[in-house]
């Protein structure tokens, strides 16, 4: 039986929850998520529909493809996701995270199974074609336990997304400093730099878990042109992703 630990850091969910309201204004404290989420849906679509050969040319290519989104804050990957035709749970330990996704989700007519808790609120046997762990692993506890489980959920054949922060000096002038207190990127205090996490050590996870890293690209920002890009750059926001070994 595996043993269950508790990966809430309930200090980083109230933070979250404070500014749950935010999470839809394109202008607001999530700015830049709204920023790059396009960039970051287009890898997970892509590699998807690849993984699993899906109608590129049906309007809802997803359909049929059941994935987790862990630490969903407002819908943001959720929503888009399930337009295309995926079924998709998301959990976030943050109720008013998710009272505030389950509103947008409703007015839009969008079908989610949002859950409030954290990753052993599912069924313990539950499984998914794809789990997202997009921006999430930096802000809980008992980091190891917390990959362990994210990693269980993937079906045999599976992928599994990764996305976080090197642990870098470049990052922490740039990804920490830079973004919150200058650019304003995001609120003052998002982010602790001491829990980044380098891709080695993503790797490690993933490996010890059974399953393959098949990619890593870096999330960058030029800021002459206002935009993100993908790149091989990788000291700062990165992306990984996993497939689990049948």
């Amino acid at each position: 039986m595996t043993e269950i630990k508790n990966t809430i850091n309930t200090e980083e969910i109230n933070k979250f929850s404070r500014i749950a309201d935010e999470w839809w204004k394109a202008d607001g404290k999530f700015k830049s998520l709204h920023k790059f989420n396009p960039i970051r849906l287009k890898f997970i679509i892509d590699q998807t529909i690849t993984n699993f050969n899906c109608d590129q040319n049906n309007k809802q290519p997803l359909k049929g493809i059941k994935i987790l989104d862990i630490g969903c804050g407002g819908g943001l990957l959720s929503e888009p996701l399930a337009r295309l035709g995926a079924s998709v749970t998301a959990i976030d330990a943050s109720e008013n995270n998710i009272k505030a996704a389950t509103v947008h989700a409703n007015k839009a007519n969008i079908k989610i199974n949002y859950i409030n808790g954290d990753i052993d609120s599912l069924e313990s046997s539950e499984k998914f074609d794809v789990v997202l762990n997009m921006e999430v692993i930096e802000h809980v506890d008992n980091t190891e336990y917390f990959m362990q489980s994210c990693c269980r959920r993937v079906k045999n054949d599976g992928l599994i997304f990764i996305a976080t922060i090197n642990r870098t000096m470049f990052s922490l002038v740039f990804a920490k400093y830079m973004a919150e207190y200058v650019l304003g990127f995001l609120p003052k205090g998002t982010h602790d730099w001491s829990k980044f996490l380098s891709p080695e050590e993503i790797y490690s996870f993933l490996i010890r878990n059974k399953l393959t890293v098949k990619e890593t690209l870096g999330v960058n920002f030029n800021p002459i042109q206002n935009k993100w890009f993908i790149s091989r750059f990788t000291p700062a926001n990165y992306m990984v992703l996993g497939k689990k070994i049948s």
